[in-house]
């Protein structure tokens, strides 16, 4: 009985994050670029009651006895399937179609990556003479295919500029034929998306699991993306999962409260038999 209460308190631990990995889920269900996560479960070490044994005749018997001691949360798992395409009013709103990512360079000097293409024009500081600079709605520099940050003349109408499915940037001549800006918009893969890790504010940092970023206009063995201006990507929580989910992760916590209670209740009555 005194297992029983462990197991069943390791139950109630690992099904609290998965309640917690759903609410965040939840949480963003509007957070543009957001990516969806999913609590994984692994089971403890196993007690062996009794071993392999063999018949009368010597025959070995099938099975062995064993008794499992709990749970444990193994991973949180993060889903990268499209989400939905958003219309956007700004001409500096950007979606993904594809498994690209853009590039963004944070306060660190570090560089991480997003789906969030909320992006916005900022006059720069003296580092680049007060130029304009793409950034995201938390300041950080956009980055171009060649890992640098995207500048433009102060004298550039940013209402004009028209960017290409392949990200590049166009302007208008005084014919009002589009000209290339010879700038074009950062877009990077990874061979095992999966082991990117969240840095918050819908960014991603690149680790040894995920493994380096595939330049998309630098590579040939990957699909490349499409970007779609005056779009943005939605979250891609699907809320009626995420309330099922809820519901039975809320039915097992409350399956393995019951467990403790009647464990409770058993070694009551074994206490009260000296009486």
């Amino acid at each position: 009985m005194i297992r029983s209460l462990w197991s069943a308190a390791t139950g109630m631990n690992a099904q609290q994050t998965n309640v917690d990995t759903i609410a965040n889920n939840l949480a963003n269900v509007n957070t543009v670029g957001y990516k969806s996560q999913v609590a994984q479960f692994k089971s403890l070490l196993y007690q062996n009651l009794q071993t392999k044994t063999t018949t009368a005749n010597g025959d070995p018997k099938p099975v062995t006895s064993q008794v499992g001691l709990g749970v444990r949360n193994s991973s949180i798992n993060q889903i990268f399937t499209q989400g939905s395409l958003i219309a956007s009013e700004s001409d500096t709103s950007f979606a993904i179609e594809g498994d690209g990512y853009f590039a963004v360079q944070n306060e660190n000097g570090e560089i991480n990556y997003t789906r969030n293409g909320d992006f916005t024009w900022s006059v720069s500081g003296t580092n680049t003479n007060g130029k304009l600079v793409l950034t995201t709605t938390d300041g950080y520099p956009v980055l171009d295919a060649n890992g640098k940050p995207i500048n433009l003349n102060r004298d550039i109408v940013t209402s004009k500029i028209t960017i290409s499915s392949d990200g590049r940037f166009y302007y208008p001549d005084a014919n009002n034929n589009p000209v290339s800006l010879n700038i074009k918009l950062g877009l990077y893969q990874f061979r095992n998306p999966g082991g990117l890790e969240r840095q918050g504010d819908s960014l991603w940092a690149a680790t040894g699991a995920s493994g380096a970023a595939v330049n998309e206009s630098t590579s040939n063995d990957v699909t490349k993306s499409k970007v779609v201006q005056g779009y943005l990507e939605g979250s891609n929580v699907k809320v009626a999962d995420e309330m099922v989910n809820l519901i039975v992760a809320q039915r097992a916590y409350e399956m393995n409260s019951k467990a403790i209670t009647t464990s409770d209740e058993m070694l009551q009555q074994a206490n009260n038999l000296k009486r």
